[in-house]
């Protein structure tokens, strides 16, 4: 069904390393990731950009727009979410979402991996012994940070450091105007962790791809409250969520 097909990865952030081997493996088909393509405009970590729309509206909206920039009619995106686990309440979590959409075929399947393996952190530095002990906590420099003047202030944010002197010399040079907070890069060319869980966010999302309804044959086919969920016709074929 898809063997041979374009298919756009709707990403700026190097998101593309996990999920093309995945998608051209299994499915047959050809991924790329549209040129110019900035989803900084629908929100950033790093808070200079808020998100405004809900996670699984702006990872539709991402990945839509990506296919309407290159006029491919397959595409697939994914958007994070970082924050404390919704069961294990004192335990970071990462929320990933993808989505598959399929214009040709009027398809449209999510997928979802929440995981606790993450190293979304942040706190207040006071001295530069603070922040040493902070970055060898979330793993830097293989892990990036990003410092803030305020930790609400979305207009003034460093980040991008490559080793410990660049991050220590900029420290010191913004300390002088106010607290400094501290905090993980969560973008995914700058954080393997993640990186990681959306690799296995792209697993679940071809298990879903894969599963083909026995009535119409569609894909997204899945259990539904340990019931069979058929699509009669593809007339009334609906888009599966998690």
């Amino acid at each position: 069904m898809y063997k041979g097909r374009r298919l756009v990865i709707a990403t700026m952030h190097q998101k593309e390393v996990v999920i093309t081997p995945i998608l051209e493996k299994e499915l047959g088909v050809e991924c790329f990731v549209p040129d110019n393509f900035d989803t900084d405009m629908l929100g950033t970590f790093t808070g200079e950009t808020p998100r405004v729309l809900s996670q699984i509206e702006t990872v539709r909206q991402k990945c839509l727009l990506a296919m309407k920039q290159t006029n491919c009619d397959l595409g697939v995106a994914s958007e994070g979410s970082f924050g404390s686990h919704p069961t294990l309440f004192f335990v970071p979590a990462d929320d990933e979402f993808l989505i598959f959409i399929d214009k040709k075929n009027d398809i449209e399947i999510v997928a979802r991996k929440l995981s606790t393996e993450t190293n979304f952190s942040g706190q207040q530095i006071n001295s530069e012994e603070e922040l040493l002990e902070f970055s060898k906590k979330i793993k830097f420099p293989s892990h990036r940070i990003i410092l803030k003047l305020q930790e609400s202030n979305q207009g003034l944010v460093y980040k991008d450091f490559l080793n410990w002197n660049e991050l220590k010399s900029t420290y010191h040079s913004i300390n002088k105007n106010g607290v400094v907070m501290a905090e993980t890069d969560m973008r995914a060319m700058n954080n393997p962790t993640r990186m990681s869980v959306i690799s296995i966010a792209t697993e679940e999302l071809l298990k879903k791809i894969v599963s083909l309804c026995p009535i119409c044959n569609h894909p997204g086919f899945q259990l539904q409250n340990q019931k069979l969920d058929y699509h009669v016709n593809h007339a009334n074929f609906l888009p599966i969520l998690p």
